[in-house]
């Protein structure tokens, strides 16, 4: 990985565009990008949500496809690559489709990773270094579990960190439910984002893969140097899906 820094000399302030498919996401995953905005140069807001993808299965659909000349099919174009082409328009800005990856479709992150970033490609030209595709493993809620003292300030209780990988919690928010009855993803969740600390749930460079990468994306579009141990983005775990879009041509804007 290169580790020179990457920020274009003409932008001072940056503006990331999240794609997510949560509904939680929808109102509160800029919470998550706190500790970047507090840099006080850049800003990340929601600018649609859009329906999870998975694999392209179907023969007769494949058939259809390459019988009509269609790279991906036209919703992937609809609701991904033309809503990132129209962002990225301005510069200094960014786009991350962010995916609130269940247990069960794991098995198939590769592909639904390679779907999402071939509608990115399909439709960006130039513009496709600024944006990239990341996953919250199992769902967002998962990382609740790193930073315990969170959900406890919100809902009451009296939990440890996760002594485990929080990204291989099977069923996080069903686990929720059943410490807290009446548990609400979206309100209470929005809550315990606003307490969560990303660099705490960071700091163990074994766990969090997926979100470490997703940081580290973030991190290096703002030209920052990806040594920096705040993260543990020198030494920690990253995801072997998604951290090859951290290589400097497919960043740097």
């Amino acid at each position: 990985m290169n580790h020179q820094e990457t920020t274009p000399p003409h932008c001072y302030y940056f503006k990331f565009g999240l794609l997510v498919t949560g509904k939680t996401e929808e109102i509160h995953l800029n919470k998550l990008f706190k500790p970047l905005m507090e840099l006080g140069n850049c800003s990340f807001e929601v600018i649609g949500k859009i329906e999870q993808l998975g694999v392209i299965t179907s023969p007769r659909k494949k058939v259809k496809m390459v019988g009509s000349g269609q790279i991906i099919p036209t919703k992937d174009e609809e609701r991904i690559g033309y809503p990132a082409r129209k962002y990225l328009q301005k510069p200094c800005t960014y786009v991350i489709l962010v995916d609130d990856l269940e247990y069960d479709r794991v098995e198939y992150a590769e592909q639904i990773f390679a779907r999402y970033r071939r509608a990115l490609d399909t439709i960006l030209k130039t513009e496709k270094k600024r944006a990239s595709v990341h996953f919250l493993v199992n769902r967002i809620e998962a990382y609740y579990f790193a930073d315990a003292q969170a959900i406890n300030q919100i809902l009451g209780t009296s939990l440890q960190d996760y002594e485990g990988d929080v990204e291989t919690i099977r069923h996080p928010k069903g686990d929720l439910k059943q410490l807290y009855r009446g548990f609400d993803e979206v309100e209470d969740g929005g809550k315990i984002l606003e307490y969560l600390n990303v660099k705490y749930v960071l700091s163990n460079p074994d766990t969090c893969a997926s979100l470490r990468t997703l940081f580290a994306w973030c991190l290096k579009a703002l030209g920052k140097n990806l040594n920096d141990d705040q993260y543990q983005l020198r030494n920690g775990k990253l995801s072997e899906i998604t951290k090859g879009q951290l290589d400097e041509d497919e960043v740097k804007g």
